[in-house]
């Protein structure tokens, strides 16, 4: 008989405005470029939405967000990319950046000096404009379609 595998649980924040543009991440971590939505790992003992909320705070220097509501939760096995066998969960939210925004947004992808773990920038980009390859992850190109087909 298989042993079971692990299970990673990220929780992330999609981010609209008013111009219907969407708040994404341009990262550098283990050794690697990534955009994605904001967002991280689930804690033991948290609730997910409590993750997010941590996330936002530590991520976006100290930004609280508000009107929490569930877009989509991970309908698919997905390997997990950075351990061996882990399936990878993700849920996903819907989320509103409370006023006045506390951390900086970018006008151009990777806007950090150098590419060093743990470096981090925010941009928005039109909604419209979108493009699934924009993403580095699996799970987030899905999502990505699902909220072009759900908000154009």
């Amino acid at each position: 008989m298989n042993s079971p595998g692990n299970f990673i649980i990220r929780v992330y924040g999609i981010v609209l405005n008013e111009k219907e543009e969407v708040l994404l991440t341009d990262e550098f971590q283990v050794g690697m470029e990534m955009t994605k939505f904001p967002g991280g790992g689930l804690h033991f003992g948290e609730s997910t939405i409590d993750c997010l909320q941590r996330e936002f705070r530590e991520e976006c220097n100290g930004q609280e967000i508000k009107n929490i509501r569930h877009f989509y939760t991970t309908d698919f096995y997905q390997k997990a990319l950075f351990y061996e066998n882990h399936q990878l969960i993700s849920i996903y939210y819907l989320a509103d950046l409370n006023t006045p925004i506390q951390f900086t947004i970018s006008q151009k992808p990777f806007d950090f000096e150098k590419m060093e773990n743990g470096n981090q920038s925010f941009r928005w980009v039109k909604l419209k404009d979108l493009k699934t390859d924009d993403l580095s992850f699996p799970i987030d190109k899905f999502v990505a379609k699902e909220l072009k087909s759900r908000f154009l």
